[in-house]
């Protein structure tokens, strides 16, 4: 038998083929339909255990209750968004205390100050590292307000430091379980449990 050679061009398109069979396969099994797969990876939840200790450790961190908030994740091109919201919009004490919170956060992690993360998940916590190690300019993140809590935008030109957003968003809505979630609270509505 012979040995078949490619081009280097025809190895880079069978390559994405399957990387974009394997993606769109995974979409179909995603409990959350095609939306889920368009801009949210998969993610594996962490076990009850685990999620027990992240809650725990997030009380001595973040100061609104984490049953009381949910957090919510959207991966995008350019970095992503996280959101806390309370789950019942009328709960001033909690809303306040979010935005406080991520007013607070957004500013240590300007500084390269993830400390609050490490603590709560844990300082191998995937994704962390990178962060931690942008240099400034590298990470914008943007602080709004949105009704019932607060939102954080980070985007970046890095591709490094995008990928490693993303991972950070996977690992905490692993260990956050049910008080965590991916899309976007605007127009998939936050309920409650």
């Amino acid at each position: 038998m012979g040995v078949v050679h490619h081009s280097e061009d025809t190895m880079k398109t069978l390559t994405a083929l399957a990387l974009a069979t394997t993606f769109f396969a995974g979409c179909a099994q995603s409990p959350m339909g095609h939306h889920a797969g368009m801009r949210h990876a998969t993610h594996q939840q962490a076990s009850a255990d685990r999620q027990a200790d992240v809650s725990s450790r997030g009380g001595h961190v973040m100061p609104f209750s984490l049953t009381a908030t949910q957090h919510v994740f959207a991966k995008t091109a350019g970095g992503g968004m996280q959101q806390v919201v309370a789950r019942n919009p009328a709960d001033a004490e909690q809303i306040t205390l979010v935005r406080q919170h991520l007013r607070e956060i957004r500013e240590q992690f300007l500084k390269g100050d993830f400390s609050g993360p490490s603590h709560i998940h844990g300082a191998d916590m995937p994704g962390l590292g990178q962060l931690k190690a942008a240099r400034p300019g590298q990470l914008a993140i943007d602080y709004r307000d949105i009704p019932a809590g607060a939102e954080l935008s980070y985007t970046s030109d890095q591709a490094h430091l995008v990928a490693a957003l993303h991972q950070w968003f996977d690992a905490q809505l692993a260990d956050h379980g049910p008080d965590a979630r991916s899309g976007h609270a605007h127009h998939e509505g936050m309920g409650k449990r």
